[in-house]
């Protein structure tokens, strides 16, 4: 699988029974149980087991769909489903009777997709779908530049397969990392659901250079290819239920596909929403969201999952909070603190939270954020770090915050401490340059004489935080105060 050596954001899954339910009610899936059932006690199926002529013309009937224009091939399909997801076993005929053919009839799987367990209904649907995705990749070798136009491969078929298996997965992966990161963007924005991905857009996520702000005119060809491609493929796959897809408007295939999705490959944001559309949109859905992310852990992409950390340890939990987006961030304290008591959990992420090698910073501020869900029953805990010089300072935020009484003062040294740590932190965690600049120049606003004492702050983040402020401020006099500041931090730490 050809993905981005990044690691995948974390994905909120449903539960296996709302997945094993989605997948009983994907209708090729229904169609493919159904046909299960009908071929009771045996049905004669040529050597590869596929229906003959008139079988198949039996299963569609069977199906409703015998009026339909595409019924027979549909029927094809379900059929095919069935027998890859076991849904129905090939017996081949006997060798000294070969005029008898082999039979097909219901399967093992088809007992467990009716009473087995969630899990099993899923398995299930994954094998079939396994299936369908190879066959999408040997629909590749049809295709120009692979065949002559009259579907015979020309070079070596295997490699072809490689490199085409190998480009759906690609798709696949980055459709999933698309997905997450909108499924993301509607949870902090409010909305109950995301919006679909353009297919330019997934194309030009698979050939246009990150380092590339302007593509040029032959990486849009490109990215109008694989658009077209991807339209393909995803046109095979989308009756599994693995995507929502809405394909390319065929009035630009026949107008001139190459022409004009380069346009919307390269400033979609330009054309309207319904123009955007007609170009294909698509979407995993959380049956696809699930069944990628096991595709992914197969081939060693780290794709964590909202949940994962529950019963991990508070260091670990701290770890990979610092790298989650906020509403991933969110969910998975939500878990983790769901299963422990309110003074324990403290109690174990302030110790988690100790520290001053890189990445400390940010691991006390996803304390601090994590601590903040919890009620009055933690502040034993806060006020046993009250004297901590690391903890002290975010344990006397929390308490006043919580209404508690009697929360001793800080002294100074404590207070700039805290900030040059709560500043290490965002500079370590939060790529919104605008945020940052608005969040320094309201520090040094209101604290008069700031850059005077914070060079003398003992902590191993002063001088970059002081430089950092320098570049940061966008006014010229504060910013030369904040380099002079980082200066001496370092003449004075030697």
């Amino acid at each position: 699988m050809v993905v981005d050596s990044r690691d995948m954001p974390p994905v909120q899954l449903l539960p296996d029974a709302e997945l094993a339910r989605l997948v009983l009610s994907v209708p090729l899936v229904q169609r493919a149980v159904r046909l299960a059932r009908w071929s009771a006690p045996g049905v004669a199926v040529d050597a590869a087991g596929e229906l003959p002529e008139d079988e198949l013309a039996r299963a569609t009937a069977e199906l409703g769909l015998a009026e339909e224009p595409d019924g027979p091939a549909d029927a094809a399909d379900a059929w095919a489903f069935a027998v890859d997801a076991g849904l129905v076993g090939i017996a081949e005929g006997k060798p000294d009777e070969p005029e008898a053919g082999s039979t097909a009839a219901p399967g093992g799987a088809l007992e467990k997709v009716v009473g087995g367990s969630p899990g099993e209904v899923v398995g299930i649907w994954r094998e079939g779908l396994e299936s369908v995705l190879a066959d999408a990749a040997l629909g590749d070798l049809a295709e120009p530049p692979y065949s002559d136009g009259d579907g015979e491969g020309e070079g070596d078929d295997e490699s072809i397969l490689e490199e085409a298996a190998a480009f759906l997965d690609g798709a696949l992966a980055n459709l999933y990392l698309l997905t997450a990161l909108e499924e993301l963007d509607a949870r902090m924005s409010g909305r109950t659901t995301s919006a679909a991905v353009p297919l330019p857009v997934l194309a030009a996520s698979m050939v246009v250079p990150d380092e590339m702000d302007v593509p040029t005119d032959a990486v849009l060809e490109e990215v109008s290819d694989t658009m077209m491609r991807l339209d393909g493929h995803f046109r095979f796959v989308a009756p599994t239920g693995l995507l929502e897809y809405r394909p390319v408007d065929e009035s630009l295939i026949e107008e001139d596909t190459a022409a004009n999705a380069p346009e919307a490959a390269g400033e979609p944001g330009e054309l309207g929403e319904e123009e955007v559309s007609r170009y294909g949109m698509v979407r995993l859905t959380p049956l696809g969201v699930a069944a990628v992310r096991e595709r992914l852990l197969e081939y060693g992409v780290s794709a964590p999952a909202v949940g994962d950390l529950a019963d991990r340890d508070a260091a670990t939990l701290l770890e990979a909070l610092v790298t989650y987006p906020e509403p991933a961030a969110y969910a998975e304290a939500e878990q983790w603190l769901a299963g422990r008591g309110a003074e324990q959990a403290a109690r174990e992420l302030l110790a988690a939270a100790r520290g001053s090698g890189p990445g400390a910073p940010a691991r006390r501020l996803a304390c601090q954020q994590t601590l903040s869900r919890l009620g009055p029953e933690a502040e034993p805990a806060l006020r046993e770090v009250l004297d901590d010089r690391e903890l002290g300072g975010l344990a006397r935020v929390w308490l006043v915050e919580h209404g508690a009484a009697d929360v001793p003062s800080p002294d100074q040294d404590m207070v700039f401490w805290l900030t040059i740590d709560t500043l290490a932190a965002q500079l370590d965690v939060d790529d919104d340059p605008e945020m940052l600049k608005e969040l320094i120049s309201d520090l040094v606003a209101r604290h008069a004489g700031f850059f005077d004492e914070a060079w003398r702050v003992d902590h191993p983040a002063t001088a970059d935080v002081l430089e950092a402020m320098g570049r940061l401020h966008p006014d010229r006099g504060t910013a030369k105060l904040a380099r002079k500041a980082a200066f001496k931090a370092r003449s004075a730490a030697g």
